[in-house]
């Protein structure tokens, strides 16, 4: 079994600079503390996390980090500038000893990872909203189109 949470940064305000350097707003930290406290709920920790390393998605894994111990992070500029594909190639590449994933990213790419893997109608993740999928294989390699159980979006 795999799991893997789909996390759409937080809100995000406006700087001088580039959009790469965007922070987040007082209101998207408060989002993903509300995110992360009802995550440790359910779970202690992470193995993996993919992060852009946008500003605000730094900022959402470090906030949500408070909250749930990942284990091992790795930031992707893939993830920024990304499609479905490149997404499902770094899926597709992860270690199979790690059971659980996390993906921190943004839209309309994570929007349409979520879709695309729970075979659902366009779900559209607004800032710092978290989506669980569930895949019943032992290997990340076996993970398609349509193959994840969507558990739960947490907002």
């Amino acid at each position: 079994m795999k799991k893997l949470f789909l996390l759409r940064h937080g809100e995000a305000g406006f700087v001088e600079g580039s959009d790469f350097q965007r922070p987040l707003t007082p209101r998207g930290i408060t989002t993903i503390k509300k995110v992360g406290a009802i995550l440790q709920e359910s779970i202690d920790e992470i193995d993996l996390m993919y992060c852009s390393p946008a500003q605000r998605t730094r900022e959402t894994a470090e906030w949500l980090g408070k909250y749930v111990l990942i284990k091992n992070s790795e930031l992707q500029l893939n993830i920024y500038s990304g499609d479905l594909s490149t997404m499902m190639q770094m899926i597709d590449s992860t270690p199979d000893e790690v059971s659980s994933c996390l993906i921190v990213g943004h839209n309309p790419v994570i929007s349409l990872l979520l879709s695309s893997l729970s075979d659902s109608e366009y779900i559209n993740l607004s800032p710092g909203n978290l989506a669980i999928l569930e895949f019943d294989v032992e290997s990340w390699k076996l993970i398609i189109s349509g193959s994840g159980d969507l558990k739960e979006i947490i907002n």
